[in-house]
């Protein structure tokens, strides 16, 4: 492995300026690229003390066997630099976004004589128009045939064009009035572009003056009795709403946008992008690609941007040489922006050729649209993760990943995990949740309320909750385990029967609470949690469980009293499957604390009620079940309560509607944001 303070350039040598630069391996093939305002200050960063660098990082540095950059003048142009050599050396640590389908597009061959409509998949040609990307080719195929008795342009094949030409007769779609026929010379070369200019735009949302047009020739054809002529105008007109409500008007004011929404965790990201022209959702495009880096949001959204503008100005090029202006729209909206944004946002404007605004949506009916791609991105990650944990290939290869790498006698079919959630230390409590073979086991999961030292209370921070809880959940098993050897008989029968199955009362034949011991144990922490959850298993003599802790902000695995992590592929299996099981925990920590928190409110609120006392207090909340129903009774509901009259009713109801302000305030001002955690 090579060691990056052997081709670490000299400081001083390095440019203090915006630049691009690639680091390569020892065969010479670029595996990084990357751009910097200060190459100085970006490169040095990357030959700091290794045990700093992300996992990643400190994988591609130590891949590496020569760095070397190019000196630019603008953001702009290190933009444009990147791109071009990402998209050309194609480096194995930068996220790529390809897509994980090909999309359907409508094509129109504006090149050809007679232009023909078609839906098409692949790369662009010259002269052709396109429309699109859609979701579903169904769909499309459904509006085009709605369209063709408004706009009856050629939908067939060269081929087939050819030989009805030949045979002077046209297709079916020519006699259903589908198709002008301009192979049979029903219209002339310039009629029938007309046909396909008007059907264009509509799809390019010019529709308001086509169905203006359309309702005064209506009219016109009525008022001189052209009746059937007027009927066929109607059914035009009907034809042209049911086209138009296949695509949900969602902005009023004809905008044209691109709505990018994205659903990430440590090891992966999901990215919708809505296209809306002319007001309406015209496409919609996914992506789910793993981080080969530490990244946050705005930096997602400029690789993103830069690798998906950078792909359709080549295509536009590619078709006739200023088809990027349709595909990059004038306004993109964005969850957050990127760090260089009037960079990224003078390079996109550079590629349309006028002014594109670079925004992220505060109010009103594009917060709302941005609102809805945030969810389908959120959907998609869900169903992403769903099918990977549902992948028995992918767990049992997990497993095994988990296996060498900690060096375990067998694959770990039972993993326990332990988290601890507070608020500033108060209201601490811990969840215990189980996979078995890979899958949740949520009838295995528990709580705890931490109890801290019988005397003071002193839960001693994280580490004593985590000794405490690892303490309570193994004394159990250790307890059920000498229960068994102190009942067996003489003939050692039962004892034999126990060892065989530990989980299993000898008595009743059912599984004992706690009683499966797991193969691992992972505390959600760094070496301080995961020594003291040894220690407490040397204490109870427990020794054939593996503990390790995984540590959030760099997903490194820690096993007792090493004083370096190991560091799984943040790609892996074996990584895929802790962070699961990790992120269940911590949702479950986190549920529980908020319940008992929102319980020690009300219960306090109670009390406060004069003459309340705690027999009526617990009539009260048997009768309606939680305190939510109980907050949202009314008064002649509480005096249903044996015992509660109606002033004690009004003032149970105005004790716990001041709880539920405070609450509100009291969450409103602890919710996670970015960079805070609700847990220790």
């Amino acid at each position: 492995m090579p060691d990056p303070s052997t081709y670490r350039p000299a400081p001083g040598t390095i440019p203090d300026s915006f630049g691009v630069y690639k680091f390569r391996d020892g065969t010479g093939r670029v595996i990084y690229v990357g751009k910097a305002k200060s190459l100085r200050s970006r490169l040095s960063s990357y030959f700091a003390d290794l045990s700093g660098l992300h996992p990643r990082t400190r994988q591609m540095v130590t891949t590496a066997a020569s760095v070397e950059w190019t000196v630019v003048s603008s953001e702009v142009e290190a933009l444009q630099l990147e791109y071009s050599w990402i998209k050309e050396f194609d480096p194995r640590f930068n996220v790529r976004y390809r897509d994980d389908k090909s999309y359907p597009m409508l094509a129109v061959t504006v090149g050809e004589e007679f232009p023909r409509l078609q839906v098409y998949r692949g790369p662009r040609r010259k002269g052709v128009r396109y429309f699109g990307p859609y979701s579903h080719a169904w769909a499309l195929r459904e509006t085009i045939d709605l369209l063709l008795r408004v706009f009856p342009a050629r939908t067939c094949t060269s081929g087939l064009f050819k030989r009805h030409s030949q045979i002077g007769r046209p297709c079916l779609l020519g006699y259903i009035d589908k198709c002008a026929a301009p192979c049979v010379g029903k219209v002339s070369a310039e009629e029938h572009r007309e046909i396909v200019e008007d059907f264009c735009d509509f799809f390019s949302g010019r529709t308001d003056t086509m169905m203006r047009r359309l309702e005064k020739q209506m009219q016109a054809a009525a008022e001189e009795l052209e009746f059937e002529k007027a009927a066929r105008l109607r059914d035009d007109l009907d034809a042209l709403r049911r086209a138009m409500e296949k695509q949900a008007v969602v902005l009023g004011d004809g905008t044209d946008a691109d709505v990018i929404a994205f659903a990430q965790d440590e090891l992966a990201a999901a990215v919708q992008v809505f296209h809306v022209r002319g007001g309406r959702v015209r496409g919609q495009r996914g992506w789910v690609i793993d981080k080969v880096e530490e990244v946050d949001t705005p930096g997602l959204v400029e690789q993103f941007l830069t690798q998906f503008y950078g792909e359709q100005d080549e295509l536009g090029e590619a078709a006739d040489g200023g088809g990027a202006a349709e595909a990059v729209p004038r306004e993109v909206l964005v969850p957050e922006l990127p760090p260089d944004a009037e960079a990224v946002t003078d390079w996109l404007s550079g590629l349309r050729g006028s002014r594109v605004q670079l925004r992220v949506p505060q109010r009103g009916d594009k917060r709302a649209l941005a609102e809805t791609v945030a969810r389908n991105a959120a959907e998609a990650f869900t169903q992403f993760k769903l099918r990977r944990s549902g992948d028995l290939t992918a767990r049992s290869l997990a497993l095994q990943e988990l296996q060498d790498a900690l060096g375990l006698e067998t694959a770990p079919l039972r993993i326990e995990c332990v988290d601890v959630s507070h608020i500033a230390g108060t209201d601490v409590v811990a969840s215990l949740v189980v996979f078995e073979d890979g899958l949740a086991r949520k009838s295995e999961f528990r709580h705890f309320a931490i109890k801290g030292d019988a005397e003071t209370g002193d839960v001693g921070g994280d580490v004593g909750s985590i000794a405490e809880v690892v303490r309570r959940r193994f004394a159990r098993h250790r307890a059920d385990v000498e229960e068994i050897a102190r009942t067996a008989p003489e003939t050692g029968e039962v004892e034999a029967e126990a060892e065989a199955r530990p989980g299993i009362d000898p008595t009743t034949g059912r599984p004992r609470r706690f009683a499966y011991p797991p193969n691992l144990l992972v505390i959600d922490g760094g070496a301080p949690q995961v020594n003291a959850a040894a220690e407490v298993l040397a204490e109870l003599e427990i020794s054939d469980v593996a503990v390790i802790g995984i540590a959030k902000r760099l997903e490194e695995v820690w096993l007792p009293a090493d004083p370096d992590p190991v560091i799984l592929a943040r790609n892996s299996a074996a990584m895929y499957l802790l962070q699961e099981i990790r992120d269940k925990a911590h949702d479950f920590a986190i549920r529980y604390h908020r319940q008992k928190r929102s319980k020690r409110m009300t219960t306090s609120a109670l009390d406060e009620v004069a003459g309340l006392g705690e027999s009526r207090k617990a009539a009260l909340l048997k009768h309606f079940g939680s305190v939510r129903k109980l907050r949202a009774a009314t008064v002649e509901a509480l005096t249903e309560v044996p015992g509660v009259g109606r002033q004690t009713a009004l003032a149970v109801l105005a004790a716990l509607q001041g709880t539920e302000n405070k609450a509100t305030r009291t969450t409103t001002a602890t919710t996670p944001v970015p960079g805070r955690q609700e847990d220790g």
